[in-house]
């Protein structure tokens, strides 16, 4: 087999990771959906804690896997970082799952899509990155959208922000770490950083009887329900390891601009969930606005190709 061969193969195989990761992400509203009557929060700490026991045993099956974790730990600026970025990504599960157990899936879907924007801001004030023209145009369409949902909701859209900010800021805070560390060795930490928070919430919710397994067995719910609805948390942990590893695979062979397009297709399928399975209304204004941070991602794939194609020129 050829180089070219056995790179056409690879990049394949990256495409077909990297599509598994962002359809599995468009799915999570369904699952997410189907841990009720738990609460957001109670979900997340399932989420968190679970996550970071299967990081674990994904640590122990790699090889020196906890050696990358021990070397990891050392590193008092890295371990910072990565305690930051823990509760940058709770905060964001946290919106993401209150919205879809809320019924306000669509407000989760925008909220992915105006996330390119908030990143691209973020590039700016922190990283001092030059913005084109094409971008500051994006920029101001998505804030817009903003304005135009605040105004037709009569309310400030706050989880179609919160969601995008936090994972913006995530994604800031990893940037300049992605080299440095594994994305299991980085969950590991990020998961350990704020587990004991979570099981402190879940004492306190058991100690007041207000979890949802004393909801289900106050309502009577069968115990194969209830053993269903613990393995459906369990899992929680699961679904969140697994895309986090498909996307690191593919990342190794897919150029940043492809990956970048592949994104939308998380928000698109949350949005074809959330009114055809869910069956949410969207007001008028939400299309609005949803119309003008559409417009926006138009203008920066624009700008994206423009600059790829003047890359593609310097370097002959």
């Amino acid at each position: 087999m050829t180089r070219l061969n056995r790179y056409d193969q690879s990049a394949s195989i990256g495409l077909g990771y990297g599509l598994f990761t962002y359809v599995a992400w468009g799915f999570f509203p369904l699952y997410f959906h189907s841990l009720a009557p738990a609460g957001a929060f109670e979900v997340i700490c399932h989420r968190a804690i679970w996550g970071l026991v299967f990081s674990l045993a994904a640590l122990a099956i790699l090889p020196r896997g906890f050696a990358a974790l021990k070397a990891a730990l050392s590193n008092p600026q890295l371990t910072v970082r990565l305690a930051i970025a823990g509760f940058l990504i709770i905060g964001n599960w946290t919106s993401y799952v209150y919205a879809v157990l809320t019924d306000r899936t669509i407000d989760a879907s925008l909220g992915y899509f105006i996330n390119p924007l908030i990143t691209v801001a973020l590039g700016r004030v922190f990283l001092r990155e030059r913005l084109t023209r094409l971008q500051g145009v994006a920029l101001a369409l998505g804030a817009g959208a903003v304005l135009v949902l605040a105004i037709g909701l009569e309310h400030f859209p706050w989880l179609a922000i919160v969601m995008p900010t936090t994972f913006a800021g995530y994604s800031l805070v990893k940037k300049k770490i992605a080299l440095d560390v594994t994305p299991v060795v980085g969950l590991s930490i990020e998961t350990g950083v704020v587990t004991p928070i979570m099981i402190a919430y879940l004492v306190y919710l058991c100690a007041r009887g207000e979890t949802s397994f004393h909801v289900l067995t106050a309502t009577g719910s069968p115990a194969s329900s209830i053993a269903a609805h613990a393995a459906l948390l369990v899992g929680a942990g699961a679904i969140t390891l697994v895309p986090l590893l498909t996307l690191a695979v593919a990342s190794r062979t897919l150029s940043l601009s492809l990956l970048g397009l592949l994104q939308y297709i998380s928000p698109v399928m949350q949005l074809i969930v959330a009114t055809v399975v869910f069956k949410e209304v969207v007001e008028p204004m939400r299309w609005a606005g949803s119309a003008l941070v559409w417009a926006a991602i138009v203008v920066l794939l624009i700008d994206g190709a423009i600059r790829a194609r003047q890359r593609k020129r310097r370097h002959g």
